[in-house]
């Protein structure tokens, strides 16, 4: 996935809202694209989903794995991938997203927040939210990165 790529998407994705978590969305924190990306991460109002699907599909993207209402991933002829999270919006601007236990992952209001990528401005998720993303698991070597570069940020 190339930034150009992600601008693509988020061009024919105008008009809905989503917010870009994962490597790319720190790399839009950053201001730079700082690794190699398989996937772009979306977040996205869940009852916007069917315009967003709709957006996409005119790119060739279709449905390839559901783990709804958590997640789900869209592939296109050319192997690009998004990794879909719906959100559910509370009135005071923060989110839930289901999880596969009983407790929602939640995003506050002020985690919503947006970044550069080849100078454009885009929606992105904050440096914080990013970091709790990060937690109970063993990082791989791109996480271990990706934490490099949140503490970084976060040390400004």
């Amino acid at each position: 996935m190339t930034a150009d790529d992600v601008l693509e998407i988020l061009r024919v994705l105008d008009g809905n809202d989503v917010w870009i978590g994962g490597g790319w969305g720190i790399d839009a924190l950053v201001g730079r694209q700082t690794r190699p990306h398989d996937d772009l991460d979306l977040m996205h109002r869940e009852e916007q989903e069917p315009a967003v699907l709709t957006a996409l599909a005119a790119l060739g993207f279709a449905e390839t794995l559901s783990w709804r209402p958590v997640r789900f991933v869209l592939t296109d002829p050319a192997g690009r991938e998004i990794d879909l999270h719906p959100l559910r919006f509370a009135d005071d601007g923060s989110a839930e997203q289901s999880s596969l236990t009983d407790e929602p992952f939640r995003y506050p209001a002020s985690c919503f927040v947006t970044g550069s990528i080849s100078g454009r401005t885009v929606p992105c998720l904050s440096v914080a939210q990013q970091v709790h993303f990060h937690q109970g698991y063993e990082p791989r070597e791109r996480d271990l990165h990706d934490l490099a570069l949140l503490r970084a940020l976060s040390e400004l």
